[in-house]
């Protein structure tokens, strides 16, 4: 029987996170290279692999389909992110994972980008503008929306989450970053870390394309400086549990500020287990309210398939 591995034996890949989000990255600029969601499972799994939340392709867009129909009104968005969940299956895009993504570009000399500069990538979540900080990258995430808005705006939640740990079916609100999302607020530290993530929370209803799901807690006082303070976890598709989740942080604040009010600020730091990431609100040029995500992207090590 043939190893899922054979294949790609010889090619070169890196190992990088953004605050302990990890990805398999592999450079595949003319997408010469076909990766089966078996080797996909097999490169993420953490016991027989290299281990990973997930696995992205950096390949040009003009060699997918979902590159080149970006392409026809993004000329820029030179590269695809192509992301794949630890199980192998497809997903829109990783907010920590464009981070580590642009990074593993540089370090791979297939882009150039001074601290200042921006670069437009592709996503199957949509284009996406990453800007070098002094600190690692900011991405203007796009728009974001409830899943269910007519729900949100009737009754501030539009489901109900069931989690091992927690006694009780808890409200939520479901938000769509270009990848879905459901929140749901907990009262207190000792909640959330209660809260039993090992095996997926189930939500009624799910939105159509499933969900993940974040748990999270506001600080006390939530506003410090005119920024809000929320810890959080989350229960990502596909993987389980991770350390850290971009659009998931996004979402978390954008839930939590819809629930304060309107006086709730537009700047937020969302405490995950991995570190803190920056989450930002500002006014779109498509006239839409968009989502700033910033934080830190690390390369810690590359080597060869074998």
């Amino acid at each position: 029987m043939t190893e899922p591995h054979a294949s790609l034996t010889g090619m070169r890949f890196s190992k990088g996170h953004g605050t302990g989000n990890d990805f398999v990255l592999l450079a595949d600029p003319d997408g010469d290279t076909q990766i089966s969601p078996e080797q996909v499972a097999f490169l993420c799994d953490r016991h027989r692999g290299i281990g990973g939340d997930g696995l992205i392709r950096a390949v040009r867009s003009m060699h997918l389909p979902e590159g080149v129909a970006l392409l026809a009104g993004n000329p820029g968005a030179e590269w695809f992110m192509d992301y794949r969940n630890a199980d192998g299956s497809l997903s829109e895009m990783c907010g920590n994972g464009v981070r580590v993504f642009v990074h593993f570009l540089i370090e791979q000399g297939l882009v150039v980008l001074h601290p200042g500069d921006e670069l437009t990538i592709g996503t199957r979540g949509g284009v996406k503008v990453v800007a070098r900080t002094g600190y690692g990258y900011r991405v203007d995430m796009g728009p974001w929306e409830f899943i269910f808005p007519d729900k949100a705006a009737e009754r501030g939640m539009d489901s109900l989450v069931e989690a091992a740990g927690l006694a009780v079916a808890r409200p939520a609100l479901s938000v769509d970053m270009g990848n879905p999302h459901t929140v749901v607020a907990l009262a207190d530290a000792a909640e959330l870390e209660g809260t039993n993530l090992n095996q997926a929370p189930s939500v009624t209803p799910v939105p159509p394309h499933g969900t993940n799901v974040e748990f999270a807690v506001p600080a006390e006082p939530l506003v410090r400086d005119d920024v809000g303070h929320i810890s959080m976890r989350v229960h990502e598709r596909g993987v389980g549990e991770t350390l850290s989740c971009g659009t998931g942080a996004c979402a978390a604040a954008a839930t939590t500020r819809f629930w304060a009010g309107a006086d709730a600020p537009d700047t937020w730091e969302v405490t995950v287990p991995g570190g803190v990431v920056g989450v930002r609100f500002f006014p779109g040029l498509d006239g839409r309210e968009h989502v700033e995500l910033s934080g830190p992207a690390i390369i810690v090590a590359s080597g060869v398939l074998s």
